[in-house]
């Protein structure tokens, strides 16, 4: 992927699986074999570049041509794990979900009607035959998803506040901050059902449950043996170091869970609150100035 900028784009979160090669039929296990093998990979940051720069022409580009062939690649314990982007694909999916997100006004300014229609038969005609299809990727826009934090926990929690040789998402010759936990999928799985069970018990319904669920049902997509990771992004970008220093989100969800299967209500009061607070504070940035 060329590299379109270097401005940074600080707004994006993510959820990550990677499989190891071998849940990967051939002939895609041999191209991700060669691609883990180059010396320098595109960020994510470049991903999103070329995504807002193909909102520059007119008519803008609505989603890639073209699906992506990179990755994110990591290797654990001797076993090469390869998270595809599938850029195309996700574009499909995030057009979907723009009309909740955006004004009607600022939407059509955007991307016109005309072009999300087409997009949107594009991936009909896609998805008849590609029934099964999946993203690696999930990605939220000015804020962490509460639910995933049930994924992880806080010993597993990465903070690199000046960069440094961090792996994945710092560009080649950079040195990017970064803040990410990354835990086998076993335990990520393990944690979804725990969770589920407690939040079940102490209250019928809700948005946090309604996620919970729905993320669990994706895990259950991949191969046992992978990692699932969870990346602050360009957020690190955004959010100042003493602020970033002090979230341990994954602690808060952890104590407020143990909180409700313990039965104390304040406990878990206390941590849902703190929890509300950071993130708000996160998401008001979305509109300052």
């Amino acid at each position: 992927m060329p590299k379109v900028s270097s401005v940074t784009v600080p707004y994006a979160a993510y959820l990550r699986v990677y499989e190891p090669l071998a849940a990967f039929p051939q002939p895609e296990r041999g191209h991700w074999e060669r691609y883990a093998r180059r010396e320098r990979r595109p960020s994510y940051q470049d991903e999103l570049r070329r995504s807002l720069a193909d909102l520059l022409p007119t008519p803008p580009v609505a989603v890639p041509v073209h699906e992506s062939d990179d990755a994110f690649v990591i290797e654990v314990a001797g076993v090469l794990c390869v998270c595809p982007w599938r850029t195309r694909l996700r574009g499909w999916q995030a057009l979907g979900e723009l009309p909740e997100q955006l004004p009607a006004p600022v939407l059509d300014a955007v991307l016109p009607p005309v072009v999300r229609r087409q997009a949107a038969a594009d991936y009909e005609r896609w998805l008849e035959r590609n029934p099964d299809a999946r993203p690696w990727i999930r990605t939220s826009i000015w804020q962490v998803p509460l639910n995933w934090f049930v994924l992880v926990a806080d010993e597993e929690r990465e903070y690199e506040p000046k960069g440094g040789e961090g792996g994945e998402g710092v560009e080649a010759g950079a040195a990017a901050p970064y803040l990410r936990y990354r835990t086998p999928m076993v335990q990520a799985r393990r944690r979804v059902a725990r969770g589920l069970r407690a939040l079940r018990e102490a209250i019928d319904e809700g948005p946090l449950i309604d996620g919970l669920v729905d993320v669990g049902r994706w895990l259950e997509e991949f191969h046992p043996r992978s990692y699932v990771e969870l990346d602050y992004g360009g957020l690190v970008h955004a959010l100042p170091a003493g602020l970033l220093d002090e979230d341990h989100s994954a602690a808060d969800v952890a104590e407020g869970i143990a909180a409700l299967r313990s039965g104390d209500g304040d406990g878990a009061g206390e941590a849902y609150t703190r929890l509300v607070e950071r993130w708000r504070a996160v998401r008001d940035r979305q509109y300052a100035n």
